[in-house]
């Protein structure tokens, strides 16, 4: 048996009366009623080597049904009186017959084979000629809710007195009938007609996206794969797929095309399935977007191109700041949370209000390194990590929850830390994760760091996992495809900053090694893409061995940038800056260009060191672009408002910390 699904209203493209339409992010056709022979062709296109119609098929059809009119109530018009306005009731006027194709004989106005529905019925026709004049038989599906403006696939399967129609990969409705589909029923001087019998009346009204004709079998198994059942497909003509961002031609401009569009202002929407094929104008960037179901793609923006950096706001800060944590609240705002040295008064938050930071709230912490702000649902939390023991000589770092009723952070777990350094969150098959990594236990560099697993039973973070680390400073998680990996940047073993950082890589419910990358005294590690690129950053801030002789200086020292390479399955180095006992790394984009900035905290001599922004050169590599005059620069943090793009850098030197704004043409 030949299964090549024959597609039928590929073969009737392109003809004229078809219009492309785009509703819901899904095309079809719109047939027109005035030229019904227009969109007809020759069954022997189809059937090629043989002008039989098979006997065992299966008839695929997507479709979009518009609903019936409402029906204006006589006796409503009645009551009100003769010249009253008619008042319409909530039923809608019985919808006629409505042809999806037709197999005809020329000059002969019987229906060789042929699918229609009405009001909540589905017909499926054929012609017998097994017996002197010949006769049609109607096979009914009851039951069958097409109109309700909203796209449908039918499988119809065909079997000799066997009839199954299956509507969305639903349960099938099956019917035996007393008069089988004829064995052998010719084809030879037919066509087939989309939409129509041959005439205007019970023309199709909706909108046709798959209309195929599948010998031989049942294409349940072929069709109910997929993840939306209702635009699942088998053949669909070219002009009706989905356009890529960059189309390659202009195929889709062969036809009439229209689509139910929709442009939304103002702060950026949800972009989902639902909003599929609708736009977005954001008025500060001047640009417009399109949602593809899960991501804006830009389909017109002016692209802008950094210029020069300018001091935008100093801002004050409780003590010296050895993190900061830019977030948003949804429907609340933008916020900083500085990670303060000195206890008291602890560490602030600050929100953005006018265009600059204000205070917000102080939270008591002990020596804090850095802050971590996540979601789990609904729930929001920002994480601190404390180096230091509190008043009574206990060593916590603190997870605190948003009240939303008091408009604050309160506190909601502490968990037992060991100068604590770095908090992640992350992600894993639906599972939320907290990391923290544990720099040192007294003099002891070579301790565990733990990865906690949220209990959403107990609403708490438990122990899952202990990871051997040396020192550590930092925690970087990120995705390659279906893959999760998490790299720690392990500092200082007792004698020596010269050791190993690794790469973990998440198999069968653990962490397990995937790669070890030789450091010197790694301080963070910033994962960025630049398009189908990945790439890993590695900030190096010292150069120290007990049992070596001392180098000139500890502290100029490359910093790494690293390379996916698939083909070997690992990270391999791109790029050594000279870098001058970096902290951190901070990936950033203004328009089509991509940046790099270093936190350099001392050279040797002083913490007054410029720190610098690398611009993206593609074959060149990073090559420096800004000079930044800083402080003991320990992490920067950028972030984007209706203002505009801004930088935010703390120092660990002294108590203000800058932030700048990206001046672009």
């Amino acid at each position: 048996t030949d299964l090549r699904p024959l597609d039928i209203l590929s073969e009737a493209v392109p003809a004229r009366g078809m219009r492309v339409f785009q509703v819901q992010g899904v095309r079809g056709f719109q047939l027109s009623a005035s030229r019904p022979r227009a969109l007809g062709f020759p069954a022997s296109r189809l059937f090629i080597h043989c002008d039989r119609f098979p006997e065992e098929f299966s008839i695929i059809v997507t479709l979009r049904a518009p609903r019936g009119p409402a029906k204006v109530s006589a006796a409503g018009r009645a009551r009100r009186g003769p010249g009253a306005a008619p008042r319409l009731t909530a039923r809608a006027l019985p919808q006629r017959n409505e042809y999806i194709f037709t197999l005809m004989v020329e000059e002969s106005p019987s229906v060789l084979v042929g699918l229609r529905y009405a009001p909540d019925k589905l017909h499926f026709l054929f012609w017998s000629q097994e017996r002197a004049g010949g006769w049609q038989t109607r096979v009914t599906f009851p039951n069958v809710s097409l109109s309700d403006n909203q796209w449908h696939t039918l499988i119809l399967a065909v079997s000799g007195q066997s009839f199954s129609l299956t509507v969305d990969c639903s349960m099938p409705k099956d019917v035996v009938v007393e008069t089988p589909f004829p064995a052998s029923l010719s084809v030879r001087r037919a066509s087939f007609y989309l939409g129509n019998r041959r005439r205007r009346k019970g023309v199709f009204t909706g909108l046709l996206r798959q209309l195929v004709l599948l010998p031989g079998a049942d294409a349940n198994p072929r069709i109910c794969h997929a993840v939306n059942f209702k635009v699942a497909t088998l053949s669909v003509p070219a002009v009706l797929q989905d356009v890529p961002a960059k189309p390659a031609s202009n195929e889709v401009l062969k036809y009439p095309y229209e689509t139910d569009m929709k442009v939304t202002l103002g702060a950026r929407p949800r972009c989902s399935k639902q909003e599929k094929a609708q736009f977005w104008f954001n008025a500060s960037r001047r640009g417009l977007y399109l949602c593809n179901g899960s991501t804006w793609l830009s389909v017109l923006e002016v692209q802008h191109r950094l210029d020069y950096v300018e001091e935008h706001q100093n801002l004050v800060t409780n003590s010296e700041t050895m993190g900061v944590e830019v977030f948003t609240i949804p429907k609340v705002g933008l916020f900083a949370a500085v990670a303060n040295r000195i206890t008291p008064p602890g560490s602030a938050i600050y929100r953005w209000a006018d265009g600059k930071f204000v205070h917000y709230q102080n939270i008591p912490t002990y020596q804090a390194q850095s802050w971590k702000y996540f979601t789990i649902g609904k729930k929001i939390f920002l994480a601190v990590a404390n180096f230091e023991q509190n008043e009574r000589g206990q060593e916590f770092s603190v997870i605190y929850k948003w009240s939303r009723r008091k408009a604050k952070f309160i506190a909601y777990q502490r968990i037992s830390t060991h100068s604590a350094r770095d908090w992640e969150a992350f992600v894993i098959e639906g599972e939320a994760f907290l990391a923290v990594v544990n720099h040192r236990e007294g003099n002891n560099h070579n301790i565990d760091s733990v990865i906690y697993r949220w209990n959403p039973r107990t609403g708490l973070f438990e122990t899952n996992q202990t990871i051997p680390t040396s020192g550590a400073y930092d925690w970087e998680f990120f995705t390659i495809g279906p893959y999760s990996f998490l790299a720690v940047a392990n500092t200082f073993n007792g004698t020596s900053t010269k050791i190993y950082s690794h790469i973990y890589i998440w198999l069968s419910g653990s962490f397990q090694l995937f790669q070890s990358i030789l450091t010197f005294g790694a301080a963070d590690w910033e994962v960025f893409h630049i398009g189908d690129r990945v790439f890993l950053a590695v900030a190096n801030s010292h150069s120290y061995d007990s049992g070596m002789p001392a180098p000139s200086n500890f502290y100029a020292i490359n910093s790494s940038i690293y390379e996916l390479n698939i083909t070997a399955q690992m990270f391999v180095k791109f790029q050594d800056l000279l870098t001058y006992s970096a902290l951190d790394w901070e990936f950033f984009s203004v328009g089509d260009d991509s940046f790099l900035v270093v936190a350099n905290s001392f050279d040797g001599f002083t913490f007054s060191v410029n720190s610098i922004i690398y611009r993206w050169q593609g074959y060149e590599g990073f090559v420096a672009a800004h000079q930044l005059p800083t402080v003991g620069c320990r992490d920067w943090e950028a972030f984007h408002t209706a203002e505009g793009s801004f930088l935010l850098y703390s120092s660990a030197k002294e108590p203000l910390s800058k932030v700048l704004k990206l001046k672009t043409t």
